[in-house]
């Protein structure tokens, strides 16, 4: 059984649909590429699985267990997509820190906000605080930045914010770790010591989807790649094979467009 199912998603802003009739599925431990040009839908996609965005129509799976049906109109209250959300991590662009909190601080303030509901909180606060921050340690440490835990984000370069991104997507133990185009807010230089963390990651087995325009990237790393245009998924399949031997002509003129520029 697939870790992630995707049925017949659909999503419109006003009289413009974005996605159409998208479908896929995600096996436990394998990394997903999703690739097109602007506005092909990929980022609606991503938003889409982590409810930040609500599909008007279609189902999405985690491990047989039906996260959303549009046609159950529960599926769509605040509270359930709250509890749904804590399937997915996603790793913005823009990194998203709070300047405010250093980068431990920010690796571990939902996890701190959430233990507050549990039932043993209040007789377990210091020892349940000090594991959340025992775990964020060990999370930044797996992102090579042990030493800027008390760092804030501007002292940060972007390449150290967006592994804090990641550390604190990770927090959670999500199902499902989500890129939307982890290196595009990078200078080149720094691209390459994100790439290496989900490099990394894809490694360990760790279940990925993500958005991406680094093509070799996509290439060497992911399992399968989705290549999206106008909403449609045009094609998919393993990651080679897709970007060296594309089946589609709109696969064919995106990857040549792109290996031009």
């Amino acid at each position: 059984m697939a870790l992630l199912e995707v049925h017949q998603i659909e999503k419109h802003f006003g009289a413009t649909q974005v996605l159409k009739d998208v479908s896929f599925e995600l096996e436990q431990g394998q990394a997903l590429a999703i690739i097109g040009s602007s506005g092909s839908g990929k980022t609606t996609l991503l938003r889409c699985l982590n409810f930040l965005e609500t599909p008007d129509q279609g189902t999405i799976k985690v491990a047989g267990e039906t996260l959303f049906d549009a046609e159950i109109p529960a599926a769509r209250s605040e509270a359930a997509i709250r509890k749904k959300r804590l399937h997915f991590g996603l790793v913005f662009q823009s990194f998203n820190l709070f300047p405010q909190y250093t980068a431990l601080e920010n690796v571990t303030l939902a996890g701190k906000l959430l233990a507050k509901e549990r039932a043993d909180y209040k007789a377990g606060k210091k020892q349940i605080l000090a594991e959340i921050e025992a775990q964020g340690r060990e999370l930044l440490a797996q992102m090579g930045l042990s030493d800027r835990e008390k760092h804030y984000p501007h002292q940060l370069s972007g390449g150290q914010q967006q592994r804090v991104a990641i550390a604190r997507a990770l927090a959670l133990r999500p199902d499902i770790l989500c890129f939307d185009e982890p290196t595009s807010a990078l200078d080149p230089e720094l691209t390459g010591e994100v790439l290496r963390v989900i490099r990394a990651l894809a490694d360990q087995r760790t279940t990925m989807v993500i958005v991406t325009h680094e093509m070799a990237f996509a290439r060497d790393v992911a399992d399968q790649v989705i290549f999206m245009d106008g909403g449609l998924i045009v094609e998919q399949g393993p990651a080679r094979a897709v970007i060296e031997h594309p089946r589609e002509d709109r696969t064919r003129q995106f990857l040549s467009r792109y290996a031009k520029n």
